[in-house]
């Protein structure tokens, strides 16, 4: 047998069998089977950065990529927000969310899964990237988008968030956490009342989300992301031809910027968040993520201070 013949063997049952599960767990959101948790593991607050006793800048939310399966950091997104904190103390950051499992359920901490992790890791990935599929099918969206949003929504009020406040809620994405923070704009919203911030970092999304109540969003990308470009192609409403698509829409009202941060990768020992990876002038790829992101949010806050001002 060929290797090819053995991994298609191997993994398209695999594939299969998610599939089917994929679909289990918004459903028993949307049924009422099952209500998500907002517990946290003990010990862990229910935000970093910025104290409690006075309103941050920003809330900042990160969804991280395929990799995420526990309320704790991933390696690489932990190594991002732990710069974000450190370098941008007027936030109050949260990485806690599960943008893959409708019922915050952390993928690790479930007795199967720790099981098949110890066995065959690879399908906690496959879990992930048929949640970010679901996330994206027309049939189980709106549900999906529903759950997630109320998730973070729950989360940012145990982290002193006030409705009506008018602090922004900055979405930091990750790869397919762009669909999960695209499709929880709408939600926010209206538990929020928000001012709503997208900043995209290889964003795998579908592009059919509506971002009529986003205030702008940032997409952050490279040259060298083949995996982004691969969304880019595979969902017709990120196609121009679909211009009713949420994603076209909000292009045409000026919703969406570009930034480049090549020559980084969308993973490897290039990506966006690598601390060995250089740019000619000395930062490592971590560094200018995370000076890309924190400019954006100053430069959101610095033009409402000045807005304010004139009003004032």
């Amino acid at each position: 047998m060929t290797d090819f013949s053995f991994w298609a063997c191997a993994l398209g049952p695999a594939l299969l069998v998610e599939a089917l599960l994929a679909r289990y767990e918004v459903l028993a959101y949307s049924a009422g089977w099952r209500a998500p948790t907002t517990e946290l593991p003990a010990g862990m607050p229910p935000a970093r950065g910025a104290a409690a006793d006075s309103p941050p800048n920003a809330y900042l939310v990160y969804l991280d990529g395929i990799g995420k399966r526990r309320a704790r950091d991933t390696r690489d997104g932990g190594r991002l927000v732990k710069a974000l904190i450190a370098r941008a103390p007027e936030l109050r950051v949260l990485g806690q969310v599960q943008p893959y499992s409708p019922l915050a359920a952390p993928l690790a901490d479930r007795p199967v899964w720790a099981w098949l992790r110890r066995r065959v890791g690879l399908l906690l990935f496959l879990h992930n990237v048929m949640q970010t599929f679901v996330a994206a099918d027309h049939r189980y969206r709106p549900q999906y988008n529903r759950a997630i949003g109320s998730q973070i929504a729950a989360q940012l009020r145990l982290a002193g968030y006030q409705p009506d406040s008018g602090i922004p809620v900055v979405l930091l994405s990750y790869s397919g956490g762009a669909q999960v923070a695209t499709g929880a704009v709408e939600e926010l919203r209206t538990r929020l009342r928000a001012p709503l911030l997208l900043i995209t970092l290889g964003g795998f999304h579908n592009g059919a989300n509506d971002l009529t109540h986003a205030e702008h969003m940032h997409q952050l990308t490279s040259a060298s992301d083949w995996i982004e470009r691969v969304g880019t192609w595979i969902f017709p409403q990120r196609w121009r031809l679909f211009r009713r698509s949420g994603w076209n829409r909000a292009d045409r009202a000026g919703k969406i910027t570009v930034h480049r941060l090549d020559p980084a990768t969308h993973f490897g020992p290039r990506s966006y968040i690598s601390p060995e990876a250089r740019l000619p002038d000395g930062r490592s790829h971590l560094d200018h993520t995370t000076d890309t992101v924190i400019a954006l949010i100053r430069a959101r806050h610095s033009a409402t201070a000045a807005a304010d001002a004139r009003w004032s």
